[in-house]
């Protein structure tokens, strides 16, 4: 069995059926891993597929990457909420005992798990890095709660990766396509005063620096996946209207925005300049670091 370094690895994927672990399936295949993937109800007859449901069966994985996570983009109710933390806190611990029950060498040596960049306390203009302060609301609070649940793991001596990641701009991704319906019908613009940060990363980048974790023994711990220049939210729209030759020039007031999306709204209006200190110290290279050219190439 592959291991950690070399060319080739075993690698199982939770939420392989979402768009960053459908994207992340493909591209590990393509460069010569085995992966495995994993489904609430996998296809019968079909090899590389396993079961979601409990007790996972982790063995002869030689890596696991967990992006299995219910959208936060969307009111928080209590049910709401509680399905939120269900879903990405009570999975993960389930991922770490899964892996608790093997003994090498069946045991996975990586775990890279999914985290959000609303991790952290709102910051306005100054730069985000891994070390910057937690935030205090309920997304904050999730983040925190998922990347300790994750960190369990460190005592059955696995590596552990909490990618943080931000909005994901990729085809066929939420984010991406409800923003180009918009402006489309000419209906884009800022967002409240669009003086908030925006921390972003384009899927292709989002899918190779997961590659890059999994690959590289010296990062752990929380990482940053955002692109190295976050920008204002009138910059991006801004941006965004000119790739798709439709007007952006009307703003969405932030009460507007708060009747709508309730609570949730104060994570879109908020500004995170998250930047990717880590990754970028461990010589990863960012092939859309501007976000003209990631709009651009989602535009073609």
């Amino acid at each position: 069995m592959s291991r950690e370094g070399e060319s080739s690895r075993t690698v199982g994927i939770l939420g392989a059926t979402g768009l960053i672990g459908g994207h992340l399936a493909t591209h590990l295949a393509a460069a010569g891993d085995r992966v495995v993937r994993f489904s609430r109800n996998p296809p019968e007859g079909e090899d590389g597929w396993r079961s979601a449901r409990p007790p996972l069966d982790l063995a002869g994985l030689d890596a696991v990457v967990n992006l299995a996570g219910e959208s936060v983009a969307q009111r928080w109710t209590p049910a709401a909420r509680e399905r939120i933390r269900r879903s990405r806190i009570d999975l993960t611990t389930e991922v770490v005992d899964a892996i608790g029950r093997l003994a090498p060498p069946d045991r996975p040596r990586t775990l890279v798990n999914a985290s959000a960049s609303g991790y952290y306390a709102p910051g306005g203009d100054h730069p985000l890095p891994e070390d910057a302060a937690a935030g205090s609301d309920f997304l904050a609070g999730v983040c925190r709660d998922w990347e300790a649940a994750a960190g369990a793991a460190e005592r059955h001596g696995v590596r552990v990766v909490a990618v943080r990641t931000g909005i994901v701009l990729g085809s066929g991704g939420d984010a991406w396509e409800r923003m180009r319906r918009l402006f489309s019908l000419g209906l884009g613009g800022p967002l409240g005063t669009g003086r908030q940060f925006m921390p972003w990363i384009h899927l292709e980048d989002e899918v190779r620096a997961i590659e890059f974790a999994l690959g590289n023994p010296e990062l752990r711990g929380p990482v940053n996946l955002g692109a190295p220049e976050p920008v204002r939210n009138r910059e991006f729209t801004r941006e965004l209207g000119k790739v798709l030759r439709r007007p952006a020039i009307l703003p969405v007031p932030g009460f507007a925005l708060k009747i709508v999306l309730g609570e949730f709204a104060g994570s879109v209006l908020a500004s995170y300049r998250m930047i990717p200190e880590k990754l970028e110290a461990a010589g990863f290279e960012f092939r859309f670091r501007r976000v003209p050219e990631a709009l651009a190439a989602l535009c073609e």
